[in-house]
């Protein structure tokens, strides 16, 4: 892309209008302004307090509608529309679906909402409209806006300038790790497991403790994630450690369940946790597709007799099957096991985008309480100063009580005559050590607060106001100013105090809280291996009938394969064979692709059967070549109709998915035409203008895929339009052993065996010769 270019060199336009600036440039700065709008105003959470604005906006709105834990609720409607025309001014219904999850227990890990009606449930369904809805805060949000009326955090013009707002609340735990996050950027993202306070805080002391502690050290305290919905972490240790040290990782995430007997042999298997974020009710649609594809043969039936709690029932087919089995296959197939991909993409200060390790974010959280430990110290002494001040003009009021009462009476300008009155100060009783001396008024003066404070005082107070009283309150408050003087100037005794509101916080929202304690376990859980079919579904005697035109059916038990079957008008018997359910079967199509089918997933004989098409990704134009039981330990040739092939050993070619397997490549007009196994020495091949060869079966490369080798040479003729065409292609082939001979039908029940083969042997890829004597004149083996 070319430089760009002063727009005062740019030409005008061709109305006469001038360029302002080039079109890149415009867009450039547009989209960047978008983009950090994105980033910072809605995706990624603020790493001190672990709140996106949105979220943070609604619990300033409900601190401001005063809607405390133990207060009474309002509706949600009320609260989503102040936070949009005070705060947010975005869409109500994304308030209120942001602040329905807040409120959703199964969703965050510590609600800070507490909702009444319908805010949705664990199946996926939605919450009821905010006009239904009510809520309050809960304890831990009202944790999270502690010490917002002290100067703790700073506040910014909300939208308008009407109003302010806070730029990030003063949070006593690490809520961006206790209740995750999750978002959405231009050009990056963010996602955050939830875990456990308790465990958070215990890292938080060992980090103030030992500030230069590593990463691993901080697993000792936090293990992993705990998810409200609970679930078994079956990730391997050293997997965990990683991911927390590059803030980038991924953990396998599975239910929890429990074998129940029913007598008799019975049982069934009882999920009472499934894994995070995923919903229920798709769970067991699911697991029910999955029954009615026959993709888990073992299964027989999924129930769902959930209450209040998880009660997902799976009850096996056999009652001979393993229970470990089963839950394996399933972790393959469902959402029993999930993996959830970690990425600590927060603002770090707020401002700039970072993904952190867990040291980082919670030394960003500690940080944050530091900040605001000093702010509310300092809002503090400005507190005690001022009520020092009034102290100091009461305790002068209550030693001249007289003169005071006589001034207010009298003077016209009582505030202004207070503060012209020399005052005595040096009652023996009261000076201590020394009174509070205004840097304003003189030595013997009233400040302007102190007579304010004086003037506003009531009459039936001069009786409470002891000189007793007033002194004690004085030298607490000094007390208490000099131990925030000391504080804020020993960093050893800010962490001191940081490691003690932590621990308080500890005890809040610790075990002894509801829900405190840890709901996710973790458990060692090796590979799932493929499990066997036979494993997996009984094994029962059943006939394949597979029809010309492809429709195919299981009949039950071992048939007469003479017998006459029904079919549709104008179709008829192909493949018959004997089977058992345990069996799977490999379709070869003219595309040189193999479909692998399971015996037992196969429809019932009672009807016509269903379009192998249907079963298989088998497209239209592609016809079925052969239909056979799959052998694992069974070898193949396979062949085109141009006269190319290798051999290909059958565990090579089974396929995993409905679209199949490509094992022979063709091109062009050339189908794949036969596939034969490999029970001899010697391959016999016949074309189809009658020509045949004998080659040792060593001549046969062994490939997985490709287009093979050349099997035997045909002529060249004169087609119709005079060019060179094929005369003739590929016929039959098959394998024999050589010492035993090749027969073949001749028809009219009779067979023709030819011993002794040698005339015809020869090299692959030869002409070959004339056939036997005897050999059919349809040019086919069998």
């Amino acid at each position: 892309m070319t430089d760009l270019v002063d727009p005062t060199d740019l030409p005008s336009s061709p109305d006469g209008g001038e360029i302002l600036e080039p079109l890149r440039r415009a867009i450039g700065e547009r989209y960047l302004t978008y983009a950090l709008s994105t980033i910072m105003h809605r995706a990624l959470p603020d790493a001190r307090d672990g709140l996106k604005p949105v979220h943070r906006r609604i619990l300033y709105a409900m601190s401001r509608l005063r809607l405390t834990s133990t207060g009474g609720f309002l509706k949600s409607a009320k609260i989503s529309g102040d936070t949009m025309g005070d705060f947010h001014p975005h869409g109500d219904a994304a308030i209120y679906d942001a602040m329905a999850r807040l409120a959703q227990d199964f969703s965050v890990r510590y609600p800070l909402v507490d909702g009444q009606g319908n805010f949705g449930n664990i199946d996926g369904d939605n919450p009821a409209a905010s006009r239904y809805t009510e809520a309050r805060m809960t304890f831990v949000a009202e944790a999270m806006l502690q010490g917002l009326t002290e100067n703790a955090v700073d506040f910014r013009d909300n939208y308008d300038g009407r109003l302010t707002e806070p730029v990030v609340l003063p949070a006593t735990f690490p809520n961006i790790l206790a209740n995750g996050s999750s978002g959405i950027a231009v050009g990056m993202a963010t996602n955050i497991p939830p875990h456990n306070i308790a465990e958070l805080i215990d890292a938080c002391l060992h980090l103030i403790k030992t500030p230069e502690a590593g990463d691993d050290s901080l697993l000792k305290y936090v293990p992993g994630p705990d998810f409200p919905t609970g679930g078994i972490i079956v990730e391997p240790p050293e997997n965990i450690a990683q991911a927390y040290r590059t803030g980038r990782g991924s953990f396998r995430l599975r239910c929890k369940y429990e074998v129940e007997d029913l007598g008799r042999g019975q049982w069934q298997i009882v999920v009472t946790e499934i894994p995070y974020q995923v919903p229920k009710s798709r769970l067991i649609e699911k697991v029910a597709e999955l029954i009615q594809t026959k993709k888990v043969p073992i299964l027989g039936d999924i129930r769902d007799e959930s209450a209040e709690d998880i009660r997902v029932v799976l009850e096996p087919r056999s009652k001979n099957v393993d229970p470990e089995v089963l839950m394996n296959m399933m972790y393959r197939n469902s959402d029993f096991e999930v993996r959830f991909s970690m990425n600590m993409n927060v603002l770090i200060d707020g401002v700039t985008p970072k993904v952190c390790s867990m040291k980082e974010v919670l030394r960003a959280f500690l940080d944050h309480r530091r900040d605001v430990l000093q702010r509310r110290s300092i809002y503090r002494m400005e507190k005690i100063d001022h009520r020092l001040e009034v102290l100091a003009g009461f305790i002068i009021a209550f030693l001249n009580l007289d003169r005071v009462i006589e001034i207010i009476r009298y003077d016209d300008d009582p505030k202004a005559a207070l503060m012209r009155e020399d005052w005595d100060r040096d009652h023996p009783r009261v000076l201590v050590e020394a009174d509070y001396v205004s840097p304003v008024a003189g030595p013997g003066e009233l400040t302007e607060v102190q007579a304010e404070a004086i003037l506003n005082m009531r009459l039936r107070s001069l009786r409470r106001l002891e000189e007793i009283e007033l002194v004690r309150e004085r030298d607490e408050l000094r007390d208490e100013r000099a131990g925030l003087v000391e504080l804020l100037a020993s960093d050893d005794l800010q962490w001191k105090t940081i490691s003690a509101q932590l621990k308080e916080t500890k005890k809040k929202f610790g075990k002894t809280y509801a829900g405190g304690a840890r709901r996710t376990k973790f458990a060692e859980a090796g590979e799932v291996e493929e499990v066997p079919l036979e494993a997996m579904i009984d094994r029962e005697p059943i006939t394949v009938v597979c029809s010309q035109m492809g429709w195919i059916r299981a009949m039950t038990g071992h048939i007469d394969l003479t017998r006459e079957l029904k079919f549709k008008d104008g179709d008829g018997p192909r493949f018959v064979f004997h089977a058992e359910t345990t069996d799977r079967l490999l379709a070869f199509g003219s595309n040189g692709r193999f479909y692998t089918i399971s015996a037992a997933n196969l429809p019932g004989g009672r009807g016509m059967g269903e379009p192998l098409r249907l079963i298989v990704d088998l497209p239209n134009e592609v016809e079925i070549v052969d239909l056979f039981i799959h052998h694992p330990e069974g070898r193949l040739l396979v062949a085109s109709m141009a006269g190319n092939g290798f051999i290909c050993a059958e565990k090579e070619i089974v396929a995993q998915t409905r679209s199949g397997k490509q094992v022979l490549n063709v091109k062009g007009d050339d189908r794949a035409k036969i596939c034969v196994p490999v029970v001899g020495d010697h391959v016999a091949v016949v074309s189809e203008n009658g020509k045949f060869l004998v080659f040792s079966v060593e001549e046969m490369p062994d490939l997985t895929r490709g287009k093979g080798v050349r099997l035997q040479k045909y002529q060249m003729a004169r087609g119709k339009q005079g060019a060179l065409e094929l005369d003739g292609g590929l016929s039959d082939i098959t394998t024999f052993n050589w010492d035993a001979g090749l027969s073949w039908e001749m028809g009219g029940g009779k067979t023709r065996h030819e011993q002794d083969l040698s005339q015809w042997l020869g090299k692959r890829a030869g002409v070959g010769k004339r056939p036997p004597h005897g050999f059919p004149r349809s040019y086919k083996f069998d």
